[in-house]
């Protein structure tokens, strides 16, 4: 592409005149075209459907390899477009603005001898790639939902049909979680849903992929503890209530109870009423219930003082020494756990036997530190000392002090002062890792046998580097799956840096998109970076023209205790910038819908991707009507 010569001097704006702007737009013209020509053997092996898109994302790429922000002020003190929505179509953006400043310079205009994306064909591919990913656009709004399945859905065809009814566009089965059996039940209570309300829903499965997990935790003291709750002045304001269920036979109260204690179901039975229970606690304190209730073989009773109950303890009906007395049966220990506080030392192992918390002598010194098990071996190779450790997507982190072949010494230096739970099968991040495996596992290429047959499109977990995608797209290939939609999940440091060169591969596909897992992104990338790393994204796939999904933790609170928080309503309506958001499982689940569907309908009237949509201020209009 060559320049036109014979433009006129101009004033000068921010200290340059129009020919530098001009010259400075024409150069990055030059350094679009010369990307793309780099990229030209490459743009041959991407699908038809991409291949424009691919152009102008090498266009953006060329456009960010530097820093505009002086040309962009420039550009805005002469009244033009600064390019900060030219995403989608970024060489005609150029093109446009340089066109008016050659008309204002007197110089001759040039039309470059490359083919570009305009406004609105920019927009049209977008468009028509969501819909090829998605499904159709549905009434009322632009932005689809999807929502998660929980366990529960495989058996109750209530759930997902009223799901679907609310407005789900999207069902997520996340393979991580029960098996073949239980998402083909989901998957045909959708199909059954789809035709009773004549709604289209289309259907994600997310790979499992190399989730590095805590190991299991050995199970803690069998005792069970309840206490009465108190005002200020210690009084009682309502005796602690405890359910007891015959042994042998579990069976879980429908109102909430402080604890529940197995018991012999013949004694239980002898038990009216009005009756009272003695028993001597795990401390030696004496201690007496009062029977409140009964739900056929259980029986309700109620504690106005505190106790610990463990399995062995004897149980005597009004007090009765013989033929009244009872022991508790055995039970679970509650909720197996390790409390970590900053200053702790938390010991990785390759081994997978439980782990423990420290153990102390009598003085309270540190015996042996804190371990559990870690459950992909190759993090042992790669970790190295100065990197960090999240655990639970970042209540706790801590930094590698020290490591081998079997075991990783961690400090803990992030938690809270009275001490963090952390538990079996919780999350472990390593941001500043890089740990040589594979995003697909071997129980990903299993899995993908049911997803071929039973989905639509295919999440890919953790995927870093475009071996990743090409991999799963020859699988794809063998099982006859080379038409399915893939979601690239970005969820770690990693998988952000290399974004673009991930999108770019991923267009070998007919069909595809991006999920923002914003979950594990955000303790990958530090809290304080994820509005500008989700930013930063969501601008490439508009370069790109591919589908992104506004994931984890969207109205969470409100799915989950059915009241919102203001933050993640703000944030919900933030996802309107996305082609669809993702609602995790909840109790609350329909409510969140119902909610999510507001505020996205809202929110299109106000705002497109970047672009601030300037409605009619009605509101204003009606309250000034009587000044008419």
């Amino acid at each position: 592409m060559t320049k036109c010569d014979g433009r006129a001097e101009s004033d000068s704006h921010d200290g340059r005149t129009l020919p530098d702007v001009i010259d400075a737009l024409e150069n990055l013209m030059e350094e679009m075209c010369r990307l793309e020509d780099g990229f030209s053997t490459f743009l041959g092996s991407i699908h038809p459907h991409w291949r424009a898109s691919a152009s102008n994302l090498l266009h953006y790429l060329a456009l960010r390899r530097r820093d505009i922000r002086p040309l962009q002020s420039t550009l805005a003190t002469l009244g033009l477009s600064s390019l900060g929505r030219a995403e989608k179509h970024v060489l005609f953006s150029l093109h446009s603005v340089l066109s008016v400043l050659k008309l204002m310079a007197g110089a001759p205009h040039c039309t470059p001898n490359v083919r570009y994306i305009d406004f609105s064909e920019g927009r049209e591919l977008l468009d028509t790639h969501t819909e090829r990913l998605l499904g159709a656009k549905p009434g009322g709004r632009t932005t689809r939902i999807m929502v998660t399945m929980p366990s529960e859905a495989a058996e109750d065809y209530l759930l997902v049909r009223d799901l679907l009814g609310a407005g789900m566009d999207c069902m997520r089965i996340n393979c991580a979680h029960d098996g073949p059996k239980e998402w083909g039940r989901m998957v045909e209570n959708l199909r059954r849903a789809k035709r009773e309300l004549g709604r289209r829903c289309r259907i994600l499965t997310d790979l499992a992929g190399p989730k590095l997990r805590t190991g299991p935790v050995e199970s803690g003291a069998k005792v069970v503890r309840w206490r009465p709750r108190r005002d200020p002045f210690g009084r009682v304001l309502e005796p602690a209530r405890i359910w007891l269920f015959p042994e042998g036979a579990p069976r879980m109260p429908d109102a909430p109870a402080d604890a529940a204690i197995p018991l012999p179901g013949g004694w239980l039975a002898r038990l009216k009423a009005g009756d009272t229970v003695e028993f001597e606690d795990t401390r030696g304190s004496q201690r007496e219930l009062k029977v409140v209730g009964a739900e056929g073989d259980c029986r309700w009773v109620e504690s106005v003082k505190g106790a610990y109950v463990s399995p062995g303890t004897v149980f005597r009906r009004n007090g009765r020494k013989k033929g009244g007395s009872a022991r508790v049966g055995e039970f679970s220990p509650p909720d197996p756990h390790i409390v970590l506080k900053p200053g702790d030392t938390l010991i990785l192992t390759r081994d997978q036997l439980p782990g423990r918390g420290a153990q102390h002598d009598a003085q309270g010194r540190v015996l042996a530190p804190a371990s559990i098990a870690c459950t992909l071996p190759e993090v042992f190779v790669n970790i190295r000392p100065g990197e960090r450790v999240w655990f639970d997507d970042g209540k706790i982190g801590g930094i590698v002090r020290a490591s081998s072949s079997e075991q990783i010494r961690v400090e803990i230096t992030n938690a809270r002062l009275r001490g963090e739970r952390l538990r079996a099968e919780k999350g472990i991040n390593l941001p500043d890792t890089r740990l040589s495996l594979s995003a697909l596992t071997a129980k990903d290429e299993e899995d993908l046998r049911f997803i071929v047959t039973h989905a639509h499109m295919v999440g890919m977990s953790f995927v870093q580097q475009v071996e990743d995608v090409r991999r799963l797209r020859q699988v794809l290939s063998d099982l006859g799956g080379a038409e399915l939609g893939i979601v690239l999940k970005i969820e770690t440091r990693r998988g952000f840096e290399m974004l673009p060169d991930l999108l770019l591969d991923v267009m070998a596909a007919p069909v595809a998109g991006v999920m923002i897992a914003r979950g594990d992104l955000a303790v990958e990338c530090g809290y304080e970076r994820l509005a500008e790393v989700q930013e930063e994204i969501l601008w490439l796939c508009e370069a790109a023209h591919m589908p992104v999904i506004w994931a984890t933790q969207v109205l969470e609170r409100l799915a989950r205790t059915g009241l919102p928080s203001r933050a993640e309503i703000t944030d919900a309506a933030m996802g309107e910038r996305a082609e669809c958001v993702m609602l995790n499982k909840g109790p609350h689940i329909l409510g969140a819908m119902k909610a999510l569907e507001n505020i996205l309908q809202r929110m299109e009237e106000h705002q497109s991707k970047k672009s601030p949509l300037l409605r009619q201020l009605r509101w204003w209009e009606r309250v000034h009507e009587h000044c008419r």
